[in-house]
């Protein structure tokens, strides 16, 4: 994660020809932001905006599961106002059951009567009691609830080929099949969807330090024999495998996977290879998650703007096995780690959630769509409780987060067309660049235009222009507020949320005026 600092917006134009910076403009002067609509690019996926739900801390327990008996309003134990708040983000992929608890986990332990399961350590997290509650059937009852896919990760660090081959058969088989009939039994004859299957975690590390070349090895054996049997998903709604990629900048993984890849014979494939990378500034995580000020949002904006260079980085060397695209780069863990709350388990990863961490997600989100013709999957850490979350529980009472509402407005993003975007960025006082930008078209026509003003202190006026085409004005959404570290608790809830924001038209384009440390989403009118 150590990488060389790189200028996001020099590197943004050398990939996609995105954006040109500049010395600093004016404060009073005008940033230039044009829009190439006559050139559009690769489509933004959807599943770039998927989440993460890990057996840690209470991520899971309290956080989604409460149990059926349980006071908080649920159906089928599962918590009814976190499933609501999800279905507004139109999550497209929920990444389960890790993370590092994934290779510690066992299926079998979490099917089947509710008195009969098998309650476990988990040692990686706290080494809270794992009481198996939340298993593969209520994931799944999870997923179609909020209307998400499931993305299942495998054990291969402690498990069998023939273990995970047995739950594939258990969640996929046809009900005439024991594997079917036992899940059947379980309340559930119709086979289960599985679109994504992740091959094992960071085997470079908690998934068991292996070397490339023996995670290559699993990886074959995995590929082939661990298959979905649900007749429908055949073609495009095929299963998809994606391998261990990268720790970071560390490429030995990436280099190893891609050669097999390129070499494979027919009786094995994937189609995917992740990425972990976190904007920690610094390891192991220290930096307070409140009660910061502009020199930490800085340092912080500044690590996270590496997830260009480095996606530009391993993207390289996939092009080099890969010139077609075919196999996707898929950023499965990102986001904010930071030191845990005083007085929290340290295990269990709780943080706070500020209009940083806010800022943050967005640029994030922005660098993904730029290479949208390689990234076309990433998982936030995490959804609910853990890390960079979405959502924050205790006991009835729910939060929404920052993050949350970047999520909610970055909606409109899913499977658009990338629209290029050059803009005079410039830089703040503090070295950041003082703005960022996507644009893109959805389905129906409509020109959508993200932009954020990473400056803490200072508004900035946007004149939006698009080539071609004379603008009759905008109409969206800004979120900010009075400070870097404000976020919403369960006492003030709202402290952090978005606002209506309008752009007047000016000579055939659109004028913004965005407040300092703001993220701006917004449909533009021609």
């Amino acid at each position: 994660m150590n990488m060389p600092r790189a200028n996001l917006f020099v590197c943004a134009a050398a990939l996609l020809g995105t954006a040109v910076a500049s010395a600093a403009p004016d404060p009073g002067a005008v940033v230039e932001l044009r829009m190439d609509g006559a050139h559009p690019g690769a489509t933004i996926d959807r599943n770039i905006f998927g989440q993460f739900a890990e057996h840690l801390g209470n991520g899971i327990y309290g956080g989604i599961w409460v149990g059926p008996d349980s006071t908080i309003p649920n159906v089928r134990g599962i918590r009814s106002d976190v499933v609501a708040a999800l279905r507004a983000l139109h999550v497209p992929n929920i990444r389960w059951p890790g993370g590092c608890f994934a290779d510690e986990y066992h299926w079998r332990d979490g099917i089947g009567p509710a008195a009969g399961r098998k309650a476990t350590v988990n040692a990686n997290w706290g080494a809270a009691i794992e009481p198996n509650s939340f298993g593969t059937d209520e994931y799944m009852d999870f997923i179609n609830q909020i209307g998400s896919e499931a993305y299942v990760s495998v054990n291969v660090g402690s498990g069998t080929v023939a273990e995970a081959a047995a739950w594939m058969a258990y969640m996929t088989s046809d009900a005439a099949t024991s594997a079917g009939k036992e899940r059947a039994a379980n309340g559930h004859p119709a086979p289960y969807r599985v679109k994504f299957l992740g091959l094992g975690n960071e085997s470079w590390g908690c998934g068991g330090a292996m070397t490339p070349d023996y995670y290559v090895s699993q990886l074959k054996i995995y590929a082939r024999y661990v298959r979905n049997y649900n007749p429908a998903q055949t073609g495009a709604q095929a299963m998809r495998r994606v391998a261990v990629g990268a720790d970071g900048s560390k490429t030995e993984y990436v280099e190893a996977v891609m050669q097999a890849w390129h070499d494979k014979v027919w009786s094995w494939d994937l189609e995917g290879l992740s990425l972990h990378s976190y904007t920690s500034a610094g390891w192991p995580p220290a930096h307070p998650s409140t009660h910061f000020g502009a020199s930490d949002y800085t340092l912080f904006l500044k690590d996270t703007l590496n997830m260009e260079a480095l996606i530009a980085q391993h993207s390289q060397i996939m092009d080099h096995y890969d010139p077609q695209k075919k196999i996707p780069l898929v950023v499965d863990e990102w986001g904010a780690w930071l030191a845990p709350l005083p007085g929290s388990n340290p295990g269990f990863l709780v943080q706070q959630n500020s209009l940083r961490d806010a800022v943050l997600a967005a640029l994030n989100l922005d660098i993904f769509a730029r290479h949208a013709d390689r990234v076309r999957m990433a998982n936030i850490a995490q959804m609910v409780n853990v890390l960079q979350a979405m959502i924050m529980t205790d006991h009835e009472r729910m939060v929404l987060t920052p993050t949350y509402y970047v999520f909610r407005m970055y909606a409109p993003f899913q499977d658009a067309t990338f629209i290029p975007v050059q803009v005079d960025a410039g830089q703040s006082a503090s070295g950041l660049p003082r703005v960022d930008a996507i644009a893109a078209r959805d389905a129906r026509g409509n020109l959508w235009l993200a932009v954020v003003n990473l400056d803490p202190e200072r508004p900035v006026r946007i004149h939006a222009a698009v080539a071609g085409t004379a603008m009759r004005g905008a109409h969206g959404q800004v979120l900010t507020a009075g400070e870097v570290d404000s976020i919403n608790t369960f006492d003030s809830p709202h402290r952090v949320q978005p606002t209506p924001i309008d752009g007047v038209a000016a000579a055939g384009a659109v004028l913004l005026e965005l407040p300092a440390k703001s993220v701006s989403v917004l449909q533009l009118r021609p």
